[in-house]
């Protein structure tokens, strides 16, 4: 494999997972309460025909998540539908609770809590919101323009929920993570069905005849790949495009649990530019799905994250330009070096036919990071 790059095949790849049920039952629901959201709108799918040329595809597509509700990223669909799953089960309780009296907490690398905080106002609640130390001020601040009260842990990502559980126990807050572990399920199994929004928009440009054949998605916890894999195989079953999840290489936590055929914590110290997915621990929920619906596993270098973004950010689609964050071009980078590789490519059966859906995650939504890495203003 060259430098920094790594891949899997998941021999595992191919049955229906068991916890796809709950997910799949509450897509519809979540499209139905999201879509009537103020300032709701379809994010467009992107066809970057010149690029699929280059790359020997019959089609390469883009669905652009920067425009999400004015938040910049798809984190937009499952934070606030959490928070607003969160005060319906409150406000239907026994003792019902109003809004107001109701704190939702939850750590973040910024996009995530961006959307829990966006909720909270929405809805009229509380948000108090953990960032570690890699979480920059354009991104901490970005959340408190929401009213959110922001929390800084001295630690990475990992600490910084586990800093949020404590405190949100102690004080009696409610926990809206987009990662779940033992005991803690439901809500991020909330966050995971306002995600597949993102795959029914997609289903909706391009006729169910004529889905992508592969997606290569981003890795990070799991959430949002175990979100587009879960509906995929529940959606289509055995004709479902192939999956294909992506991570930094330095926070492979579901290649690494994959390789070993258990849930496993990333090895790498979880330094990247790729901020969003720079996890050391994937969400148990999430796991249990893409052991057996994701199809293949691949790690990319910083290097080859930043060349995506600098590629995507150089493209203007039908007079609109792209604007992607570091996370965004994680599935270009990835599938530009599986194609130039034979054995991956016949692993993943990558050909002149194949049709690739890539995610969008993330529009600008860290300035700083941007000039930094692109030497440009936004």
């Amino acid at each position: 494999m060259a430098r920094g790059f790594d891949f899997f095949r998941n021999p595992a790849a191919g049955r229906l997972p068991e916890a796809v049920g709950k997910l799949a039952d509450g897509a519809a629901e979540a499209t139905a309460v999201i879509s009537a959201w103020p300032g709701y709108a379809a994010t467009p799918l992107r066809s970057l025909g010149e690029l699929a040329g280059e790359l020997g595809l019959a089609g390469l597509f883009y669905k652009d998540e920067a425009g999400r509700f004015g938040l910049g990223s798809f984190k937009a669909l499952g934070g606030a539908y959490a928070v607003d799953r969160v005060l319906q089960a409150a406000m239907a309780s026994d003792g019902p609770s109003p809004a107001s009296e109701v704190t939702v907490a939850c750590a973040t690398a910024g996009n995530h809590g961006r959307s829990v905080a966006w909720g909270a106002r929405l809805f009229g609640c509380r948000a108090v919101i953990f960032v570690h130390r890699g979480v920059g001020q354009d991104r901490a601040d970005a959340i408190a323009a929401y009213g959110a009260e922001i929390v800084r842990v001295d630690g990475d990502y990992d600490d910084s929920v586990r800093e949020a559980a404590r405190r949100a126990a102690a004080e009696g807050w409610t926990v809206v993570s987009d990662t779940s572990y033992p005991g803690y399920t439901e809500i991020p199994l909330h966050v995971m069905q306002g995600y597949t929004l993102l795959l029914r928009e997609v289903e909706a440009d391009l006729p169910a005849v004529r889905m992508p054949t592969h997606l290569f998605v981003q890795g990070g916890v799991g959430g949002l790949a175990a979100a587009m894999a879960g509906y995929l195989a529940a959606r289509f079953g055995e004709k479902r495009p192939v999956v294909v999840v992506v991570e930094p290489e330095d926070a492979a936590c579901l290649l690494a649990s994959a390789r070993a055929g258990e849930l496993c914590v990333a090895e790498g110290g979880l330094d990247s530019v790729m901020l969003g997915m720079a996890c050391g621990e994937p969400s148990l929920i999430a796991w249990d799905i893409l052991k057996v619906a994701a199809d293949g596993f691949v790690t990319i270098p910083d290097a080859a994250a930043i060349a995506a973004m600098r590629t995507l950010n150089d493209l203007t689609i039908d007079g609109q330009a792209i604007r992607a964050g570091e996370c965004a071009g994680a599935g270009l980078a990835a599938l530009r070096w599986a194609m130039g590789q034979p054995a991956v490519k016949d692993a993943l059966g990558l050909d002149a036919a194949s049709r690739v859906l890539l995610i969008g995650t993330e529009g600008v939504t860290d300035p700083a990071a941007y000039r930094r890495i692109m030497g440009r203003a936004p």
